[in-house]
């Protein structure tokens, strides 16, 4: 089945303030990085994508495809449309239909991740209904890589390191959290978020450097795990009695249940934050601000919560500043802060000060669209000219370095 490609360009469709009555129902939005290009789905009309230039005002494109859409993900390449039994992969340049992947089982959640980094475009997806099995798929070749055992449950939530060099993933329960290599598939780090309760993972995210991953649940805690270099050297000799004490220990898990010995070798939370809610959902992130770790949780109710992240120590984040999404201009620091003493004895008290800058600068980011210029998209099978997402060649930037059978563009 090929989607069914609509209008190249429309002049009404801005996605400002003055004509957000016209698509008030949207439940999908994904922005390119920091371009002008976004995609959305409304729930009006849940079986089109539609693709804008926001800051123009203008729609680029639009597809509609056999069943409602339940995700998309982008890159500077590929753009996924996930539907609950198939996958499309377009062309991002110029929107073309690259791949359809059909045999893949019922997906009711449109649970897929995408590389960011375009140089691979990795695709991963679930390969069954009853276990936590992983698809792995080439973006650029169009074919499969490999599959991975990576839990006995279903998978709840999977995403890539920026690179697209590791694979992180958790099941239903939500207390085990893996990560693996890519493309080979094997495990390297396996993370214990609990023990306690079953919990629904919210967001599972990524440090920029790839030394952290991040996991929000319905819970009000918030864990974040460090991945320590990995080593093959041997181990040395313990040099002390509770050393030998605890080799001894670890090498009496091998002789107990794989489910008691697997429990002991799993690392704990390096950092926690707590919120001050429970049960709604969330999305995490893991960004340097101001030369300065931070964690941001963005809530369903529209407030983003900003923490401290101590990268040497860990331990509790300390929340900074409550900003409301909904209400413009609305800031709340942490009064607790206020009460710090005036020489602070850890590197987590110091850099949870609020910053007394005026302004303030997210590296990457800028207020007028974050692009780097010289760039121009090639040009578009449905346009008359280059699609530029800004007047002076906007072109996003790198993080890192089911329609009609023959459904064709209708020209507007």
């Amino acid at each position: 089945m090929v989607p069914r490609a609509g209008s190249r360009r429309r002049s009404a469709a801005s996605l400002s303030t003055r004509t957000a009555p016209e698509i008030p129902d949207v439940y999908i939005v994904e922005r390119l990085f920091s371009s002008s290009l976004v995609v959305v789905v409304s729930h009006t009309k849940p079986r089109q994508m539609n693709v804008y230039h926001f800051k123009k005002g203008t729609e680029i494109c639009n597809y509609s495809y056999s069943s409602n859409i339940l995700s998309i993900r982008l890159n500077r390449q590929r753009l996924l449309v996930c539907l609950e039994e198939a996958i499309y992969i377009h062309n991002i340049k110029d929107m073309k239909l690259l791949k359809t992947i059909l045999d893949i089982p019922a997906n009711p959640t449109g649970l897929c991740a995408l590389s960011i980094n375009h140089s691979n475009s990795y695709v991963a997806y679930p390969g069954s209904l009853t276990t936590g099995e992983i698809v792995l798929y080439d973006g650029h070749s169009l074919k499969t890589v490999c599959t991975i055992a990576a839990h006995e449950g279903t998978l709840a939530a999977i995403t890539f390191n920026a690179s697209g060099s590791k694979l992180a993933s958790a099941s239903e329960k939500g207390t085990v959290i893996r990560v693996f290599s890519v493309p080979d598939g094997q495990k390297l780090y396996e993370f214990r978020r609990g023990m306690k309760r079953y919990v629904t993972i919210s967001s599972l995210v990524f440090s920029m450097d790839s030394q952290f991953l991040c996991a929000s649940s319905n819970t009000e805690t918030v864990h974040i795990f460090k991945l320590e270099h990995l080593t093959n050297s041997r181990p040395e000799e313990p040099s002390t009695w509770t050393g030998y004490m605890g080799k001894m220990f670890m090498a009496a898990s091998n002789y107990l249940p794989t489910q008691v010995s697997d429990m002991m070798n799993q690392d704990r939370a390096f950092a926690t934050g707590r919120l001050n809610f429970s049960g709604q959902k969330n999305i995490c992130a893991l960004s340097t601000i101001q030369k300065l770790p931070r964690l941001l949780v963005a809530s369903s109710d529209g407030h983003l919560y900003i923490y401290n992240l101590d990268p040497q120590d860990g331990g509790e984040c300390v929340l900074i500043k409550t900003h409301s999404l909904l209400s413009s201009g609305t800031t709340e620091e942490n009064k607790e802060n206020d009460l710090r003493p005036s020489l602070p004895q850890s590197y987590a008290a110091t850099v949870a000060r609020p910053s007394t800058s005026s302004a303030s600068t997210v590296p990457g980011y800028s207020e007028d669209g974050g692009a780097l210029r010289g760039e121009v998209i090639p040009e578009h099978e449905f346009a008359t000219g280059p699609v530029c997402l800004d007047d002076e060649n906007e072109f996003p930037p790198i993080i890192l370095c089911r329609g009609s059978q023959k459904g064709k563009a209708k020209q507007s």
